[in-house]
C-alpha cells in the first residue's frame, strides 16, 4: 500500500476514504474468486463460454481474484503503426506486444487478427487472446470515424482465441449498422464457446459543447454501457467517466434528475459506480482504459484509474499506450503497480 499512497499523494484520503452514499456497495455484483459461480453460471452463457472466462480470470497475477488486468494494442490501425510505435519500435514486431502481456504478468493480450495470427502457434497456449474484431482505420482520406470488421468470428477461434472485442461507436450515424452487426458476432462467439467485450465508445461532434466534451460523461456513457450489455457483451470496456449531465446540457435523450443526485455526484468514484450499475449493477464487468501516454505522469495517472475502477465495483483495467510507449521494463513495471492495486485487499468498495 506504500507504493500506492505515495502515488496518490495529497489525494490519498480523497480516492481511499471516499464513502459511497449514493448506490449502495451492497448493490454491487463486485468481482471475487466465486464471479462465475455466482454471476455467470446462473445466465445462459454455454459450458465453452464458461470455460473461456475461467481462463481470463485464472491467468496472470490477478489469477483468481475476480479482477482482470488486459494489454490492448490495436493502435497500430486505430492511431496508425508509425505514431503509435515511434516512442518504441520494438512494437512493430508483434510478438514483443505479447511478451510485454506475458512479462507484465496480463490475464490477456487483446489485438488484431494479424497481430495475433502471426504468433499464434507459439503463444496462443501461454497466455488467452482476445481478438479485436473490428477497427476504425485511418487512411480513407478524408478521414471517417467508422467501426468496419476486419476478419471473422471463425478466424478467432481458428487462432486460438478464448474472447472476441469489438467496438460501436454509439452517437454515431454509423452506431446502428454496427450494432446489428456486432450483436450477431458476439451471438456467433458465443455458439463456439468464446467470450465477448464490447468497447462503448461514444462518438459524435454534438456531444461536444461550450468548450466541454461530454464523450466521457458519466449519464452518457453509463446509457453505452446499457446498450453494450443489452446485446450479450461479457465484459464491458468505457472510458473512466469525467464529468456528468450531458444528456440535460446537450437537451437530447431523456434523463431523470435523481440520475444526478440520488445516483451519483461529482465525484470520480460515484461516477464510475454509475458505469457499473449500467451495467446490470456489475454482472457485466467494467473494465476502464488506461487512456493515452502522457509520459512521467503516467504510473500515477494508472494507479489512480484502477483505485477508482475498484473502489466503484469494476473489473479492472485495460491499459495500452501507457504500457507500451516506453521501454518493456518499464512497461511491466506499470502494469504491475495497476495490478497491485487490485491484490490490495485493504482497498475496498466505496
Amino acid at each position: 500500500m506504500s507504493k500506492i499512497t505515495e502515488l496518490l499523494g495529497d489525494k490519498q484520503e480523497y480516492y481511499l476514504e471516499h464513502v459511497c452514499t449514493t448506490i449502495d456497495k451492497h448493490l454491487i455484483h463486485a468481482p471475487s474468486p466465486h464471479f462465475i459461480d455466482e454471476v455467470w453460471v446462473p445466465s445462459d452463457r454455454s459450458i465453452p463460454v464458461l470455460n473461456s472466462l475461467h481462463a481470463l480470470y485464472q491467468h496472470g497475477r490477478l489469477a483468481g481474484t475476480g479482477y482482470l488486468s488486459i494489454l490492448p494494442v490495436d493502435q497500430g490501425i486505430e492511431h496508425t503503426a508509425g505514431a503509435s510505435f515511434a516512442p518504441n519500435p520494438l512494437y512493430f514486431d508483434p510478438e514483443n506486444i505479447v511478451r510485454l502481456a506475458i512479462e507484465g504478468g496480463c490475464n490477456a493480450v487483446a489485438s488484431t487478427f494479424g497481430v495475433l495470427g502471426s504468433v499464434a502457434r507459439k503463444y496462443a497456449h501461454k497466455i488467452p487472446f482476445i481478438v479485436k474484431i473490428n477497427h476504425n482505420e485511418l487512411l480513407s482520406f478524408p478521414n471517417t470515424y467508422d467501426q468496419i470488421l476486419f476478419g471473422t468470428i471463425d478466424e478467432a477461434w481458428n487462432l486460438g482465441a478464448v474472447a472476441v472485442g469489438a467496438t460501436i461507436y454509439f452517437g454515431s450515424p454509423e452506431s446502428r449498422r454496427q450494432l446489428i452487426e456486432i450483436a450477431r458476432a458476439f451471438e456467433y462467439a458465443h455458439q463456439k464457446g468464446m467470450a465477448t467485450i464490447l468497447w462503448c465508445y461514444l462518438r459524435n461532434p454534438g456531444f461536444k459543447k461550450d468548450d466541454k466534451d461530454y464523450h466521457t460523461a458519466a449519464d452518457l456513457t453509463g446509457q453505452a454501457n446499457h446498450l453494450g450489455v443489452t446485446i450479450e457483451a461479457d465484459i464491458i470496456k468505457q472510458k473512466l467517466p469525467e464529468n456528468n449531465g450531458g444528456f440535460t446540457a446537450l437537451h437530447f435523450s431523456k434523463s431523470d434528475p435523481r440520475m444526478y443526485s440520488l445516483l451519483s455526484s461529482d465525484h470520480p468514484i460515484d461516477m464510475c459506480r454509475y458505469q457499473v450499475a449500467n451495467c446490470y449493477m456489475g454482472r457485466a464487468g467494467l473494465i476502464n482504459s488506461g487512456g493515452e501516454s502522457h509520459g512521467e505522469t503516467d504510473l500515477q495517472e494508472a494507479v489512480i484509474t484502477a483505485v477508482i475502477n475498484k473502489r466503484a465495483g469494476g473489473m479492472g483495467l485495460i491499459s495500452g499506450r501507457k504500457a507500451f510507449q516506453k521501454p518493456i521494463s518499464e512497461g511491466v513495471r506499470l502494469l504491475n503497480a495497476i495490478q497491485d492495486v487490485y491484490l490490495d485487499t485493504s482497498i475496498k468498495l466505496a
